[in-house]
This record gives C-alpha cells, sequence and structure tokens, in this order.
C-alpha cells in the first residue's frame, strides 16, 4: 500500500527547496535544482520559474524504505493556499518546513489549523538552520507555545533519557508502558504520532542537505508503517487478499500541453483499472506523474495517487465509490474584480474557457453578470491576480485587465422564518415552503427536507433540494451570496396535469428569496486574524491604527524590546496596512494575517448604500410569486404572498418544533433518497405521478360535479396584463379573503364519484364492492391531504326495512342512506 506525504509551508522557508533535496537523497535525482536557477525539479511551470513561487501542487513517485511514497509539493504563497488544502484530503502524513530564521510566521498558523482540521499527522522540519542568529532551543519553545507543547524534538544528539520523557509525557498510554518498562516501542510512537498527540521535530538545512537524512529516517520509522487494527470493522482494512469496494477522492482537476482533462485522484479502497466505469464515464488511461513525466498503469490500487484520462464530470473534493464527499473548503476568496475583455471579443467564448480555469482553481468563483455583460471572479489576493492574467494569456492567447478590488461580502438572517414560492401561470402549477433558519458562523448552507410524502411526492422533494444545491442564491441587502443558514422544505404542492420540473425551480427560487425579504437580514464581512509585532516603543500607535480599523485586540504582550498585539479586524480596513506599518517602524515591524471568517459588518449602511442594489429591480431573482385566476396569471408581490398561498403556514410553534440538529438533517437527506446533483428525468417522475390512482385532480373533481349539477356560473371579471407587466384588474379590488380556522366538512356522493370515473367505473362492473373499498381508501388520502372531515355517503334507499347506518373507516366517516333516502338528501 503507498502512502502519500505532503510538504508544506510559508512562502520562502525553504519547501521547495526541501523537496529537492529529499528527491535527490533517495536517488531520483542526479542533480539537486535550486528555486533561484530556475531548474527545481517539481517547479513545472514557467510562471513558477520565472517568480520563484510554487503555484501549483506537483508530486513526484519515489521509494523510502523499500515502500512506495508519493511526495506531493504544495504552494506556500497565502494566495494559492486554497491549493494547498485541496491536497490535505489525500495526505497521510504531512512534513511542515519552519524558517528557522524567521519563526512561526502567521501563514504556519493557518496551515496548523488546517491540519488539525483534515487530522493529518505532522512532521516538522525547520529549516535555514545554517544562518547566523538561529537558536534550536528558543526555535523549539516557540513551536510549543505557539502551535502545540507536544512538539518534541527528534533530532539527533540529544539525551537518550531525556528524549523518552518528553515523548512518553505527550500520551497516557506512553506514559504508562515507559514507566512499566523504561522503553518505548516504535510502534507505539508511531501510534501516537497517527493520533496527533506527538510532533516531531527535526532540525537541518535542505539547501546543504543537513537533517535531511534525520526526517526521512523518522518518516520511514514511523510514518510508513500500516496502523494496528484497534477494533472488529478495521480488522483486514489493509489485508491485499480482501477484496474491497472502490473508492477514491478527487483532488485536484488540471490539462496536460494536449489539452486532456486529467482527474487526479488517491485511490482510498479496492482498485481501479482502465476501461472501468465511474458514474458512467470510462477510464481511458491512468497516469502516475512524477514532475512533468508520466508513466502508464493498467491498474492501481489503494494508496496510490493518480491521473485519469476521459472523465468530464469529476470535481475538486469529490468522493467516488464508496469514498464520502470531502469537507467543504475552509479557505475561501475575499476579494472581488471585474475582468476587462479586450474590444470586439467574443464575451461568451471567454466565460466558457474561464469556466475551464474555474473547474482546475475551483476558488477562482467565475460569476457571470447578466445585467451588465460583465464577467467577475473571486480570488485570494493580488499576487493570484498577476498569474491569473499569465495564465489566461498561455492558454488562451488573449491579453486581459482586472478593475479595481473590492470585498466579497456575503448575507445571512438573525431569525427563522418561511419563505413561500407559488408558480402558476396558464398549464403549470409548484408551490414550496421552505423554513430559513440562521446556522452557526462558518457553517455554510445545509438543506433538509421535513415534508411529509403524502403531501408531496419523493421525487418532487428531491428535485426541490436540487434546485436548493444547483446555484449561490443572492441575498436582498446587496445581492451577496448567502451563507450560514439552514433551509428545510416543510410543505409543497404540484398538480398531477399541469406540474413540469422547472416549475419547482421557479418557486423554489422565490421561496428563499421571499423568505430573505421578510427576515432580519445581516450583511457579513470578512475578518482577519492578525499578528503584529512592533518595536515596544510604538505599541501605543499600532493599538490606535486597529481601533481606527475597526478591529480588537487582547492585551499587548512584550518580548524583549518588541511588543506582539493579537487581534482581529476586517479585511476591508486591513488593506495597505502592510506597508504602513512598515514605513512607520522602520523595518522592524512584521504583520501576520490569515481569514477568520465572516462577521456581521461593521459599516453595513454604507456598503448597502454604495451597492445601490434593489431587490424588485434584480428580474433575474424575483421575490414575488405568480398566482392564476380565472385562466390568467398574475403577479404578487413579496409581502402579500402569504396571504394568497395555498397551503397553511407554520405557526410560531410548529416552527420552533422543528429541532433541526445537524444529525436529523443527515437522517433525513439519507431517508428520502436524496442524491446530489440534478434530477434531471422529469418525464419520469411525471410518468410515475400518473400512473398512481391515490390522486383526484381539480379538473376530474369539477367534471363529476357538472355532470350531476350542471355547469358553474363563472365571475366575468378577467385578469388582464397591462403595459408588459401582469396585474390584477376587475371591477373591484380583488383582495384575498382572510384565513380563519374552522372545521370543513366534505361530503361525497359515493356512487356518483364510482361511475364517473372510469379506472372505478371498471372496476364496479367486476366487484362493486372492490369498488367501493377502493374509493374509501383514495378519500381517505385525500382527507389527510386537506386536513377536513370526510363523510362518505352510498344510497342504500331502494333495501327494504333499511334503517341506515354509518360506520369510521380508515379515518373517514361512511355512511349508507335508510330506505327512500337518497344520498342527495342525505
Amino acid at each position: 500500500m503507498a502512502r502519500v506525504i505532503g510538504i508544506l509551508a510559508h512562502v520562502d522557508a525553504g519547501k521547495t527547496t526541501l523537496a529537492e533535496a529529499i528527491l535527490y537523497s533517495l536517488g531520483k535525482l542526479r542533480k539537486l535544482g535550486r528555486v533561484d536557477h530556475k531548474d527545481a525539479y517539481l517547479d513545472t511551470y514557467e510562471l513558477e520559474r520565472a517568480r520563484g513561487i510554487t503555484i501549483f501542487s506537483k508530486q513526484a513517485m519515489v521509494k523510502l524504505g523499500g515502500q512506495e511514497i508519493t511526495l506531493l509539493d504544495t504552494p506556500g504563497h497565502v494566495d494559492f493556499s486554497a491549493e494547498m488544502e485541496r491536497t490535505l484530503q489525500v495526505l497521510d502524513a504531512a512534513v511542515l518546513v519552519i524558517s528557522g530564521a524567521d519563526g512561526v510566521q502567521g501563514h504556519v498558523e493557518t496551515l496548523w489549523r488546517l491540519l488539525k482540521r483534515y487530522e493529518i499527522p505532522v512532521f516538522l522540519f525547520v529549516n535555514k538552520m545554517d544562518q547566523a542568529g538561529t537558536d534550536r532551543e528558543k526555535l523549539l519553545v516557540e513551536l510549543k507555545e505557539r502551535l502545540d507543547g507536544r512538539c518534541v524534538d527528534f533530532g539527533e544528539g540529544q539525551d537518550q533519557e531525556q528524549y523518552l520523557e518528553n515523548v512518553a509525557v505527550c500520551q497516557e498510554v506512553l506514559m504508562e508502558a515507559y514507566l512499566e518498562t523504561g522503553i518505548l516501542e516504535d510502534a507505539g510512537i508511531a501510534q501516537a504520532i497517527r493520533d496527533r498527540d506527538i510532533f516531531p521535530v527535526y532540525f537541518g538545512s535542505a539547501l546543504k542537505l543537513t537533517g535531511v537524512d534525520g526526517l526521512l529516517a523518522g518518516i520511514e520509522r514511523f510514518a510508513l508503517p500500516a496502523p494496528v487494527a484497534r477494533d472488529a470493522d478495521e480488522v483486514g482494512k489493509d489485508n491485499p487478499g480482501k477484496p474491497k469496494e472502490f473508492g477514491a477522492r478527487v483532488f485536484k482537476i488540471s490539462r496536460d500541453s494536449q489539452g486532456n482533462r486529467l482527474t487526479h485522484m488517491k485511490i482510498t479502497s479496492g482498485s481501479l483499472k482502465v476501461k472501468s466505469l465511474i458514474n458512467g464515464e470510462k477510464v481511458d488511461q491512468i497516469r502516475l506523474y512524477s514532475g512533468t513525466s508520466y508513466e502508464l498503469a493498467e491498474e492501481v490500487g489503494h494508496g496510490t495517487i493518480c491521473a485519469v484520462t476521459g472523465l468530464k464530470e469529476t470535481r475538486s473534493g469529490q468522493g467516488i465509490g464508496c469514498e464520502k464527499e470531502g469537507m467543504l473548503p475552509l479557505l475561501e476568496p475575499v476579494l472581488n474584480y471585474r475582468i476587462r475583455l479586450p474590444e470586439g471579443c467574443d464575451v461568451h467564448k471567454i466565460l466558457g474557457q474561464l469556466r475551464q480555469l474555474e473547474e482546475e482553481i475551483p476558488e477562482l468563483h467565475i460569476v457571470w453578470k447578466e445585467a451588465g455583460g460583465e464577467i467577475h471572479v473571486q480570488v485570494m489576493g493580488e499576487v493570484q491576480i498577476e498569474i491569473l492574467k499569465s495564465l489566461i494569456r498561455d492558454r488562451f492567447d488573449m491579453e486581459v485587465d482586472f478593475g479595481t478590488g473590492s470585498i466579497v461580502y456575503k448575507e445571512t438572517i438573525a431569525e427563522p422564518i418561511e419563505g413561500v414560492g407559488h408558480f402558476e401561470p396558464l398549464r403549470h402549477y409548484a408551490e414550496v415552503h421552505l423554513l430559513l433558519q440562521p446556522g452557526e458562523a462558518g457553517s455554510g448552507l445545509t438543506f433538509d427536507s421535513r415534508c411529509s410524502e403524502d403531501v408531496l411526492d419523493r421525487n418532487w422533494q428531491r428535485l426541490i433540494l436540487t434546485h436548493l444545491m444547483e446555484r449561490q442564491h443572492p441575498g436582498v441587502l446587496i445581492g451577496a451570496e448567502i451563507t450560514d443558514m439552514r433551509i428545510t422544505l416543510v410543505n409543497g404542492r404540484a398538480h398531477l396535469k399541469h406540474t413540469e420540473g422547472g416549475d419547482f425551480r421557479q418557486s423554489t427560487y422565490r421561496a428563499v428569496r421571499q423568505g430573505l425579504r421578510k427576515a432580519s437580514c445581516v450583511l457579513l464581512e470578512p475578518v482577519y486574524e492578525f499578528i503584529l509585532e512592533v518595536p515596544a516603543d510604538m505599541i501605543g500607535r499600532a493599538m490606535t491604527d486597529v481601533q481606527r480599523m475597526h478591529g480588537s485586540f487582547a492585551p499587548p504582550l512584550t518580548e524583549g524590546d518588541m511588543a506582539v498585539l493579537k487581534g482581529k479586524a476586517p479585511v476591508a480596513t486591513m488593506g495597505g496596512y502592510q506597508t504602513e506599518m512598515t514605513s512607520y517602524t522602520r523595518g522592524r515591524g512584521r504583520l501576520s494575517c490569515i481569514l477568520k471568517g465572516y462577521e456581521p459588518c461593521h459599516n453595513t449602511e454604507e456598503v448597502i448604500l454604495q451597492s445601490g442594489y434593489d431587490p424588485e429591480a434584480d428580474l433575474e431573482n424575483p421575490t414575488g410569486s405568480v398566482f392564476c385566476a380565472h385562466g390568467a396569471g398574475f403577479v404578487v408581490n413579496w409581502n402579500q404572498v402569504d396571504d394568497y398561498a395555498h397551503l397553511p403556514m407554520l405557526d410560531r410553534e410548529q416552527m420552533m418544533a422543528l429541532n433541526l440538529s445537524e444529525g436529523v438533517i443527515g437522517d433525513n437527506m439519507e431517508k428520502n433518497g436524496y442524491v446530489h446533483g440534478t434530477d434531471s428525468n422529469d418525464s419520469r417522475q411525471r410518468a410515475e405521478r400518473s400512473s398512481r390512482t391515490d390522486y383526484v385532480t381539480d379538473e376530474e373533481l369539477e367534471e363529476i360535479f357538472t355532470r350531476t349539477y350542471g355547469a358553474v356560473k363563472r365571475d366575468r371579471n378577467r385578469f388582464n396584463r397591462n403595459k408588459g407587466q401582469e396585474r390584477l384588474e376587475s371591477t373591484s379590488v380583488y383582495k384575498p379573503k382572510p384565513k380563519v380556522r374552522q372545521e370543513e366538512y366534505l361530503l361525497v356522493d359515493g356512487y356518483n364519484i364510482i361511475f364517473a370515473w372510469e379506472e372505478l367505473r371498471e372496476l364496479a362492473k367486476v366487484n362493486i364492492d372492490s369498488a367501493r373499498d377502493k374509493l374509501m381508501d383514495i378519500l381517505c388520502n385525500y382527507q389527510g391531504y386537506r386536513k377536513n372531515t370526510l363523510i362518505l355517503v352510498f344510497d342504500a334507499y331502494k333495501v327494504k326495512g333499511n334503517p341506515g347506518s354509518i360506520e369510521k373507516r380508515n379515518g373517514i366517516y361512511v355512511a349508507y342512506t335508510k330506505e327512500a333516502e337518497t344520498a342527495d338528501s342525505y
């Protein structure tokens, strides 16, 4: 079984140099390349060699201790940290490179937090120890204080007894073993490292190949052995003789020099062969890359990193086969830029080309603004903008420019609200009720269904959930993406004949927007968590600056002649402060920023005013609904939709009773058979619905009524269009009747229904009792749907001496008339 080792670092810590040293030490390279010489083995792109930074993750396959390992080199610059995060989900262990000259920098703490999130064992390599002023003991103390107290020196030249004591105190199991035997087995230490209870630290200089052999020996000794099974579920997990279901994790999409689409994945279970089918697509080639070169393989097994051709629908983070979906990325872009295109170009063609780049770099978030015919892109920082320009020029032979950057805001809600969407132009029908609830900060959007299948068929529910997940829903404050919400389907209605799949898309989108218009919305802005180091006599200036930037901070700490200030501040106000701080400290200060997340905006009114966004003028995202009366559709404003809705609204008690814990949400999604992706086979769904016999449509009921009592006389008022807008016009203003909760009774003439309904009529010819029983079952469902009291009456007036009877069956009342009494008179 292959192992995957990733190398991570803050920019300029010497990460690529260490990767070069490892490949050289293991015999992969005959000559050491250097970043400054622009000949590093894993810097395969011209942009990387020109700038001296890693932009895209690359891999090399080597053997360590006779075992195959894949070495993944990741970007170190903060602007490309999302690319790095995508590789974390396929790592078995990571080497975190720290610059001995700079110590623990701000981005290192971001990397540490990500490694903890993905539960990855970590080996630390403190590089550049050959430079003057580096102090091994001070650096180890800093690692313990800034990262984790369980960072232990595993390097050579230390007292063995002291080393064992330092290791033992990190884990209770090891402490017990050490106290009993006075020694520690490698297997126990390796397990503690896998459990992230110990973080081995090695010191050296990658450029001079010092300390590299010790690091490799530690990886071979503690990271490569397979973990020992701890319970019955894990027994046989790594047994090659036991066939396992195929599973893989996609972590990257790229294209080769011929334009072939490559899906980079790690095989997490079973094996993959050429010509195998993955979600209906055939695997054409399996490539094993090392730098720019690759070998073709017919089959790859558990733990292997490979690139596959022939797949067009894969995406980064996707779980294939038995592998689950990956976690949502923690790092995301905070800046938005408009792309300025050349004169006379085909904007739609360029949009398609940029979508290719979005596949390979998902954090770009290419956004098409229909109203202005503009393409916007969201990025991590300004360096990424320069790289993007070069990529577009090299890939598509086109020069583009970028407008002024703006902050990427988001929106959420402060309290639960029910949103209603109704779409009923002529011969269309769909109504959706969604409960919108605020979620935890950073939770994104969560979707669920609490709607009974007796009310709305499962296929329609799945379609509604798909429509909720298929797009970014804009808020109503500035049109920013909504986040940190739980959206639950609580009610809905379809029409047997007139509902199309697209009707639910319209009603779903409108339900979200109508709920947002009614809710107390909150504007969110990105916030940096910072560490600011300045000379002690300048700490007052720094604190004043942070307050001016609407930030907050903890009491400053003094370390020698320097003071350290830790806190948080909005991204919008911290832009450019690095330059200002460097100026007033004369180059002695240091600022490290990491994205903390999104918090309520400090200047909401100002941002809303500057945006100029009008939710009612956003015709692509309407907040109102379309209803139908007298054969014509008309638009109802968002603030009147609740009164026109065909289905009842939740009251406050019902809303509070919906306990939407995350566990329940996941269970309901699985129970409802929801599958992520668009449910495209709408015609099959409608066929399934039309084959069911437990539905009575409005048209059928009206036809039965007309046959019995004659045609219904209707009001002559009409609903017309005026100046292109759908609105209501009549001799009097149409107003919906107020909804008064009262008991509703429905009396049904049983035999009239049976002989007017073709299916029941044919059944009655064979057996009238069966027809009656079938009608009772149908009306029982109908009563449950309408929430009324239903009385089914059958004529028995020709039965002499019949006294009549009434009984309750399946929840409905069934009455048989007495002698000489018709159903009408009853």
